[in-house]
């Protein structure tokens, strides 16, 4: 797994519960990797929002992931509620995720992650700039 460079980011990171912090680690090699997929020259910037590990490319829109201490048993994939991205995801995938309004897909902690799909998604957050004049985001 890539090594977290920024310093508040990998201090966020050691915060988390050992089973939580295994978790977003996950969901953070999902997000570096699906990054790394869209185009391996992309720099992927990675930073911490709201006090949130957040991940973002040029023509993307930011992704957060985050676990609260008011809802143990999940953690989030947070996207921006202004954007198009949360809906299109429960049209496609409403039997899969369990979703927080329009902002977030969230992950019981004790189940194995939906890998394709969540990268699915997270391909659209990151290229949502360039895709979001698409129907369905071109999902």
């Amino acid at each position: 797994m890539n090594k977290i460079i920024n310093t508040q980011v990998a201090e966020k990171f050691e915060s988390y519960p050992p089973d939580i912090r295994q978790k977003l680690l996950e969901l953070r090699a999902l997000i570096l990797e699906t990054a790394y997929e869209i185009d391996k020259a992309l720099v992927l910037d990675e930073s911490l929002k709201w006090g949130e590990p957040s991940y973002t490319i040029k023509g993307g829109s930011t992704i957060r992931i985050d676990w609260k201490e008011k809802s143990p048993d999940y953690c989030g994939v947070y996207f921006n509620c202004k954007t198009t991205l949360v809906s299109t995801f429960k049209v496609l995938y409403q039997d899969i995720f369990h979703f927080e309004g329009n902002r977030a897909i969230m992950l019981n902690i004790k189940d194995s992650v939906p890998v394709e799909p969540l990268k699915h998604c997270i391909s659209m957050a990151l290229r949502y700039h360039r895709i979001k004049h698409l129907p369905m985001l071109g999902g």
